[in-house]
């Protein structure tokens, strides 16, 4: 099968699970309110391009090339951003579901994750240093050996982080979720 490519162009309200996006590479393309969900994306590659309301969950994301991609208002479910190729990988997230997500292992640093709902997702092992959490749902992520160094958690919420098995060298908090980074020592904080 021929690879395609698309560049400048718009793909708005398409439900790629009955007609499947084109093999190819995309660049500066715009998906707006397309239904991904429980697609094969692999091996397509996507340069600075938009998902826009997008329905990404449980996408197949094997060697999947996502740089300078923004994710705007989508639901990405239990999407494995492991599988996706590592060259170039660079995304960011604005006011989208990401729960059950996995990033085991991904080097990402300095992505952006503003108003997100991240519940229950795999950070083990990923290099997220210097990105920022900004007003996000961290419910049960699990953070292990995961590098935060200089990362923004400002407003971040519901987070549980041990200091001793991760870095977070210079990371920045805000005062009143201080408590996520003592959890296992069993301690009440209060405030008068």
């Amino acid at each position: 099968m021929e690879k395609r490519y698309f560049e400048d162009e718009t793909f708005e309200k398409i439900n790629y699970r009955e007609t499947p996006l084109s093999k190819g590479e995309y660049e500066a393309c715009s998906f707006k309110n397309c239904n991904f969900s429980e697609t094969d994306l692999s091996g397509i590659l996507f340069i600075d391009c938009d998902f826009t309301g997008c329905n990404l969950s449980l996408a197949k994301l094997v060697r999947t090339g996502f740089q300078g991609v923004k994710f705007k208002e989508c639901k990405m479910l239990g999407l494995h951003f492991e599988q996706c190729s590592e060259f170039g990988l660079a995304f960011s997230f604005h006011h989208s579901v990401l729960n059950h997500c996995s990033f085991y292992g991904v080097k990402i640093k300095k992505t952006f994750f503003e108003h997100c709902q991240l519940h229950e997702i795999d950070l083990t092992d990923a290099d997220l240093s210097e990105s920022k959490f900004i007003a996000c749902d961290l419910l049960n992520a699990s953070f292990n050996n995961t590098n935060l160094e200089k990362a923004d958690l400002t407003g971040a919420t519901n987070f549980t982080i041990d200091p001793e098995r991760n870095r977070i060298k210079k990371a920045i908090f805000h005062l009143y979720e201080l408590a996520g980074l003592l959890v296992k020592y069993d301690i009440k904080i209060i405030q008068k």
